[in-house]
């Protein structure tokens, strides 16, 4: 059902595009910007909205209010710009940690012995059972199912383990990974 609002609009879209612009663009900005924080930022995402509603003006058929349609697609707008920002973040931190690693090396690795022993140190600090099964799946190079058979229990067990191990693994030795990574292939 349309509203007489859709209809005066989207029959005439381009005639009054203008007035739609002057009545939402406030609206619409100080919504985005309770979402996005930035001023600047919610502008652009209002601004492309807008520029999406000119461009398609010959095509649109507006089943909706003006109102919730534009409201719509400010919000998708938003939802596209705070997954591009989480993204990001996710990447920096992820390069700052790899910076980190790479200025650390030095210090924690002047010898193929301080890498051993910093690897020793973490797979020390699993679990008793846990340390048992990482080491003979990953340094006695067992599969799980013989590790199963010699222990008197399920693979699944096993698969458990493994699982928890190289999680504490990954956490204990964070800082140090990419490095580990390419010199040990231990921790995957």
């Amino acid at each position: 059902m349309q509203t007489k609002e859709t209809i005066i609009y989207v029959d005439s879209l381009q005639d009054n595009f203008d007035q739609i612009y002057v009545c939402y663009f406030t609206r619409l900005q100080r919504f985005a910007k309770e979402y996005i924080l930035s001023g600047e930022d919610a502008e652009n995402i209002v601004q492309d909205v807008f520029m999406l509603l000119w461009e398609k003006r010959q095509e649109l058929n507006i089943q909706i209010s003006l109102t919730a349609y534009l409201f719509s697609l400010v919000k998708n707008k938003c939802i596209d710009y705070l997954r591009r920002r989480l993204v990001a973040e996710e990447y920096k931190q992820e390069m700052n940690m790899k910076l980190s690693s790479l200025e650390d090396m030095n210090r924690a690795f002047s010898s193929d012995e301080d890498l051993e022993r910093f690897i020793t140190d973490a797979i020390n600090k699993l679990p008793k059972r846990c340390r048992e099964i990482f080491v003979m799946s990953r340094i006695e190079g067992k599969k799980y199912q013989e590790i199963a058979e010699e222990l008197n229990i399920s693979v699944n067990t096993v698969e458990n383990h493994m699982s928890f191990a190289l999680k504490k693994l990954r956490i204990e030795l964070k800082d140090y990974l990419p490095i580990l990574l390419f010199l040990t292939g231990v921790v995957k």
